[in-house]
């Protein structure tokens, strides 16, 4: 579905990807981890048409989007829930949710998928007439979540769900994760909290340093000795 073959890309005169190449099949659920500053958020803004990568090129359903602006990309079924939710404040959960069908593939049916997304989360269902500043973290995770959700994605992106939550909340959300993915979604996590991610996950790439370190089977990286070391602790 989504494949990147060699990709430079960063911010200015600084590159930040070097020769990144992965793939993602339709159906899985695939994570990039790495540490904090490894570009795995830059990946994800390239993906998603933010920023325009140097070289290299970006497939997607087998169509170079290389050179797509962002909301050209949002039309053919990319969606990327950005990192600190960035939920408009001072608008209502329910007007939140319909933006999130604006994609023209998505209005004509955003009635029928505002309620099977309100079935997916009943403590969104509950908060619709409030503004979405009065939520707690978790219940804006959610909301971010679930406004995704509302454009119809092919492929659903996720830049670091857990960022600031309890660790509750954290496993509220990648519980809410695999119920996404069980709808018949693509996911592409992008997440620092290695141990979670990859026990979501199908397949996994580690980054480091703007380069593919590892990459395997969500199981053998949680196995694999390095991984282990540098990420887990153990």
């Amino acid at each position: 579905m989504l494949t990147l073959e060699n990709i430079h890309a960063g911010y200015g005169a600084t590159t930040i990807l070097h020769d990144v190449s992965l793939d993602v099949q339709a159906g899985e659920v695939v994570t990039i981890v790495g540490a904090n500053g490894a570009g795995k958020t830059t990946t994800l803004r390239a993906i998603a048409g933010q920023i325009r990568p140097t070289s290299g090129h970006i497939y997607f359903e087998g169509r170079d989007i290389t050179k797509l602006a962002a909301h050209d990309v949002v039309d053919l079924g990319i969606t990327m829930i950005p990192e600190g939710r960035q939920l408009f404040p001072d608008m209502t959960v329910r007007d939140n949710l319909m933006l999130g069908a604006f994609r023209s593939g998505a209005r004509s049916v955003q009635n029928e998928t505002l309620d099977y997304v309100l079935d997916l989360f009943p403590r969104v269902s509950e908060r619709m007439d409030q503004m979405a500043s009065s939520l707690s973290g978790g219940e804006q995770q959610m909301v971010a979540i679930a406004r995704g959700m509302m454009a119809k994605p092919r492929l659903l992106m996720f830049d670091e769900p857990s960022l600031g939550l309890a660790p509750i909340i954290v496993e509220q959300v990648f519980e809410v994760v695999k119920k996404v993915a069980a709808s018949g979604a693509t996911v592409l996590i992008v997440e620092q909290n290695v141990f979670t991610t990859l026990q979501s996950a199908d397949r996994g790439y580690v980054l480091e340093n703007g380069e593919i370190a590892l990459s395997d089977t969500a199981e053998a990286l949680l196995s694999n000795d390095h991984v282990r070391r540098a990420y887990l602790g153990i």
